[in-house]
């Protein structure tokens, strides 16, 4: 059974990805939020196909179940990754991000199956951790010449945490999201 946590974080940047060329994402003051995702982002889609992540479960290109519908970071995390960096600040948006938090601590170690539930009813369930890649570090290049190749190890267990919707309707800028967790389990083989 899930547990409220009574723990809080608003959602102080909302983004999509329009353009499957590009991991850039455009800001939005709100977004509608459907069984598949955000309404018009490229990530969006009840299933996807099987990528690199899963390449020890499924051959490339597999339809599989799309839990990576939205990617989400907190402003604290990206505010340590950038320090790490040596750079002032890391724009959302040259990363990815559908959304930013700001509230939650060790956001990207969320457990997995944890609820994110907004005022006005979405729900958001963990996936997992967002494990960095090189993507970001070429779009970070571009805004901070030879610094986008510390992106992945400076982001590591900082990058933020994928995201499908359990519950859609709609997501305003600066809405207040409350945390349910599931019971914590140590499990050893």
């Amino acid at each position: 059974m899930l547990t409220a946590t009574g723990l809080t974080a608003n959602a102080v940047w909302l983004a999509i990805n329009s353009d499957a060329s590009d991991l850039t994402t455009s800001q939005v003051e709100s977004i509608e939020v459907s069984y598949e995702g955000f309404k018009g982002d490229n990530h969006s889609g009840l299933t996807r196909p099987a990528c690199v992540r899963v390449k020890n479960q499924y051959a490339a290109d597999t339809e599989i179940r799309n839990t990576r519908q939205i990617s989400a970071v907190c402003d604290d995390e990206l505010a340590s990754i950038a320090k790490l960096m040596e750079i002032d600040a890391i724009d959302p948006a040259w990363i990815g991000a559908n959304l930013v938090f700001r509230g939650f601590k060790q956001f990207s170690q969320l457990p997995p199956s944890s609820r994110i539930i907004f005022e006005g009813g979405v729900s958001l369930v963990v996936d997992m951790e967002n494990a960095p890649c090189r993507y970001p570090g070429d779009i970070i290049t571009k805004h901070h010449p030879d610094q986008g190749y510390r992106f992945a190890k400076a982001a590591a267990g900082k990058r933020g945490i994928t995201l499908w919707v359990e519950h859609p309707g709609r997501i305003e800028q600066g809405e207040c999201a409350q945390l349910h967790i599931p019971p914590v389990v140590t499990w050893q083989a």
